[in-house]
C-alpha cells in the first residue's frame, strides 16, 4: 500500500522534470549566441573576441 503511493510519487516527479527538460530545450535563451561563439574549424568555444586557441579559427 505505502510503496503505490510511493511510486506513483516517484513517477509523476519524472513525468514533471521530462516536461521541464522539454520546455527548456524549446525555450533556452541565448541559443544563437551561443552557436556563433564556436570556431568555426575545431569547435571549440571561444572566449572573448581574440582569435581560438586552435589558430586556424577567425576573430569574433
Amino acid at each position: 500500500m505505502g510503496s503505490d503511493v510511493i511510486a506513483k510519487i516517484v513517477a509523476l516527479f519524472l513525468v514533471f522534470i521530462a516536461v521541464l527538460g522539454v520546455f527548456g530545450k524549446l525555450r533556452f535563451p541565448g541559443q544563437k549566441r551561443l552557436a556563433s561563439a564556436k570556431c568555426p574549424k575545431c569547435g571549440r568555444y571561444r572566449i572573448g573576441k581574440g582569435p581560438c586557441p586552435c589558430g586556424k579559427g577567425g576573430k569574433a
